[in-house]
């Protein structure tokens, strides 16, 4: 323990000792290791929404199917004339084929997108490193300047 006395007192109030840099070693320790664990599921919930995805694709498709094959049975001994059929199929390739190209244009504007927000965590890692390192050294020259200041008044 440290003992430190005053001019005025005849007794001595001991300080806790201990490297307050063990503190910080096991909170940065701690946090790590918990976000590790985090990091330990991000796969099994990207396979999951992944799989969920597919699910889902396979399900519409299968209402899709099964609806028309529905329509189709049902309207088949109607033996009723289909004015226009030529240009609803004509409409219907077209409004498919702007549809493919819109669904194109937003995949791609979701991926930069992503991209983007990885380029901005990578920019900020880079940030907090400079400012932590900035922080470092203003520290550590206000950490020599009191320790300067300290030695002057135990010289006294």
């Amino acid at each position: 323990m440290v003992d430190s006395t005053s001019k005025d007192e005849a007794t001595t109030t001991p300080r806790p000792t201990g490297d307050v840099s063990k503190l910080y070693d096991a909170v940065n320790e701690n946090c790590v290791k918990t976000v590790d664990e985090l990091a330990k599921v991000q796969p099994k919930y990207g396979q999951s929404i992944h799989n969920a995805i597919l699910a889902q694709i396979h399900t519409v498709k299968n209402v899709i199917r099964n609806t028309i094959l529905a329509q189709k049975q049902l309207t088949s001994g109607w033996n009723l004339p289909v004015a226009y059929s030529e240009q609803f199929v004509k409409e219907s390739d077209e409004i498919t084929k702007n549809m493919v190209n819109a669904i194109d244009v937003n995949n791609e504007v979701a991926v930069k997108s992503l991209d983007a927000i990885t380029e901005n965590f990578k920019t900020f890692n880079r940030t907090i490193d400079s400012f932590t390192e900035f922080n470092i050294n203003a520290a550590k020259t206000w950490n020599s300047l009191y320790s300067a200041q300290q030695q002057q008044f135990l010289k006294q």
